[in-house]
């Protein structure tokens, strides 16, 4: 059961991060050029774009590792919250085709949106933990890493009740 527990642990922490790395990360760097053209209709300048896109592939490699390996997992977590809802503001911009209600564009773009925000809610779920407790720890040391692969201790303390 051990080896069972620490397994879904980490194919949990894989489904939130598996859009990210390596499907993302890859598309931009072997789309580099397609990449920093959607970059640029946020920005409109090429510098700026290489910039976002090169700040995008860290995030999107560095902060899923550290989510998988659970070291500084909450900080990373925290970090990828931001950059759903950073990138779902930029560009997932629903409601500026104006096509809302007659299924064009901009309704496409609002599930994308939603989904970005679904997305930063599972990080912070990371982040956070569920109750007022996890989130009082954070906030006592955002840099501590949740050990998300360590079992707990039995209920009792004694390893023979379960």
């Amino acid at each position: 059961m051990t080896s069972l527990s620490v397994g879904i642990a980490f194919f949990v922490r894989l489904l939130l991060v598996l859009l990210f790395l390596p499907f993302s990360a890859l598309d931009k760097i072997l789309n580099f050029r397609g990449a920093v053209g959607q970059a640029k209709q946020a920005v409109h300048a090429t510098a700026p774009a290489v910039g976002l896109i090169l700040i995008g592939v860290c995030v999107e490699i560095g902060m899923s590792a550290c989510i998988l390996a659970g070291t500084f997992d909450r900080a990373a977590a925290f970090v990828m919250a931001g950059y759903c809802g950073v990138t779902a503001l930029l560009w997932k911009q629903f409601w500026k085709p104006g096509d809302f209600w007659s299924g064009g564009k901009g309704r496409e773009l609002f599930w994308d949106f939603l989904k970005n925000f679904a997305l930063a809610g599972g990080f912070l779920l990371i982040t956070f933990g569920t109750g007022a407790g996890t989130v009082q720890d954070f906030f006592a040391d955002p840099l501590a890493s949740s050990h998300p692969y360590r079992l707990a201790p039995p209920p009792s303390g004694n390893p023979a009740v379960r």
